[in-house]
């Protein structure tokens, strides 16, 4: 089962996008996304939300907890 912070890391490269341009998306400064894609911290909820957002996936998908991204 993929933790969230190998599902950030495969996000952000699917989508080509760089760690700078989600954090400044999700309202976080580059260091605390990091941390949350470095597996150093866990995000709050909001985060959390906000990163399921970003991404267009659920949030079971984003941490893990399925393998499906749809969002219901």
């Amino acid at each position: 089962m993929p933790t969230l912070s190998e599902r950030l890391q495969q996000l952000k490269c699917d989508r080509n996008v760089l760690q700078k341009d989600i954090a400044t998306s999700v309202n976080l400064s580059l260091r605390a996304y990091q941390r949350y894609e470095y597996g150093e911290r866990q995000p709050t909820a909001d985060v959390l939300i906000a990163l399921a957002d970003y991404f267009d996936v659920s949030l079971d998908y984003l941490v893990g907890r399925s393998d499906d991204p749809t969002r219901h």
